[in-house]
């Protein structure tokens, strides 16, 4: 694009990303620019962006109103927007939010709610209600299905936003005659024990969801709640054998160590003895204390109906995880083979063994070597310490997710000589099911033919390196 003296313009700057600009001279192949700060810069013109030099300084309401819909002039509306108290804004149908880290009770109260009920969208300023509203009357005037995706960075409040949403499909959806509880309020009581399991601290954020979680909202043909769902997937597995500082593992091993008799039980000790959870140096939370949180994680388990012999069996599981990951491998006799390293590693492959409840030596064998199968039958390759210790991890992650997700009997079938693995009899009955019992707590309509889902998947973030 080519500029000319006195244009307007947006020039990179690496204090603030984008700085308002003039050009004040144009020559062969770069363009001098002098910016609001009386600083002269010399640049390319493919490095500069137009700028609306009549733009409102209150910024606009929808940012399809804006004269270039360019990365600095929606930076640049949202923050005159985020000035004035408002932290909503429309992109046509897209709702944009800007987390206030604060509480702002009068902007959804009940008086609000009321005021964007039934009102046509657009026609009130921008907010997570009126888009919630236009949603369930597509439902109900079209007979069809709708979805509401809630994205952006951890920390940026989806999961906020979708508890939002809930509220408001509440308000305007009524409930179940009899039902005490709203299906906000049902959905919410079983957060405590997802937020153990699929919730970590990230650099941004203490509790962030490490899973997508689409909630259902299921509702009768005059357009009354009649039951709801949560759906869980894409579960970030890579976090339960590999963290970086100052991040963390899922609460609930932080919690199970914290609990003196049960850690006592399953021979844990505090986060740091542990090769899954000393990555990072980070084993607390200010204000957080995980002892207490161990003792309300139990508590939204009776409350979902997991018995306590299936609670057992799953903080078992935990425990066997932390346990296996302090597994160590020395080079064996044979060329690229594995034994356990020392006395301390072999202590913890009993422990993994011993909470798995499989043999010991099974289980050293399936992660110190693989099964090829050919024409003439089964191979049996032994690993080296790196091959074992990959192995090793994707055991871990392997059982986390079953054990998080839960969609399917917990049994495995390891290529190791075609036998069942980890006592399938035993994993397949007595592990409980977590969404499942979620569900069947929130109360399902299998009957429903409309629905709302509202998806919060988790959070968004850059790393030098991505892995799976």
């Amino acid at each position: 694009m080519s500029y000319r003296k006195g244009a307007a313009v947006w020039v990179e700057d690496k204090q603030c990303a984008w700085a308002e600009a003039e050009v004040v001279d144009v020559r062969d192949k770069s363009v001098v620019v002098t910016t609001s700060q009386g600083k002269k810069i010399t640049t390319s013109p493919e490095k500069l962006l137009p700028r609306d030099p009549e733009a409102d300084l209150g910024g606009v309401d929808d940012m399809t109103k804006l004269t270039y819909l360019n990365e600095p002039g929606v930076l640049y509306n949202l923050s005159r927007r985020y000035a004035l108290n408002e932290i909503y804004t429309y992109t046509g149908s897209i709702l944009i939010a800007v987390n206030p880290f604060t509480r702002l009770p009068h902007l959804y109260d009940g008086h609000m709610m009321d005021q964007y009920k039934g009102v046509r969208f657009g026609e009130l300023s921008p907010h997570v209600f009126a888009v919630a509203d236009a949603s369930y009357r597509a439902m109900m005037n079209d007979t069809c299905s709708q979805s509401i995706l809630v994205s952006g960075e951890s920390g940026a409040g989806k999961t906020e936003t979708t508890k939002l949403i809930m509220q408001y499909l509440t308000y305007v959806g009524g409930r179940a005659v009899g039902d005490d509880r709203t299906v906000e309020q049902q959905v919410l009581e079983s957060n405590p024990l997802l937020e153990a399991f699929g919730n970590a601290k990230t650099v941004r954020n203490n509790n962030s969801s490490r899973f997508g979680k689409f909630v259902e909202i299921q509702f009768d043909q005059s357009g009354r709640i009649s039951g709801a769902a949560i759906r869980t997937y894409l579960l970030e597995r890579s976090r339960v054998v590999q963290i970086t500082d100052p991040e963390r593992n899922y609460h609930c091993f932080y919690q199970l160590c914290a609990f003196g008799k049960d850690a006592e039980r399953y021979k844990l000790a505090h986060p740091s003895n542990f090769h899954y959870l000393n990555q990072s140096k980070t084993y607390e939370l200010d204000g957080v204390s995980s002892a207490q949180e161990y003792l309300q994680t139990r508590r939204a388990m009776d409350i979902v109906g997991i018995s306590l012999i299936d609670q057992e069996a799953i903080f078992r599981t935990l425990a066997a995880i932390l346990h296996l990951g302090n597994v160590e491998f020395s080079p064996g006799k044979e060329h690229d083979s594995s034994i356990i390293k020392d006395a301390k590693s072999n202590f913890h492959l009993q422990m993994a063994a011993e909470l798995f409840m499989c043999d010991q030596s099974l289980l050293l064998a399936t992660l110190s070597s693989r099964s090829i199968q050919t024409r003439e039958g089964s191979i049996v390759k032994a690993l080296d310490c790196a091959a074992a210790a990959a192995s090793r991890d994707a055991l871990a992650k392997t059982v986390y997710a079953r054990l998080f997700d839960w969609h399917a009997p917990f049994i495995f079938l390891f290529p190791f000589h075609t036998v069942w693995f980890l006592t399938a009899a035993y994993l397949s009955t007595a592990f409980c099911r977590l969404v499942e019992h979620i569900n069947k707590s929130v109360g399902q309509d299998v009957d429903s033919r409309i629905q709302i889902g509202v998806l919060d998947i988790y959070g968004f973030e850059c790393f030098k390196k991505n892995r799976s």
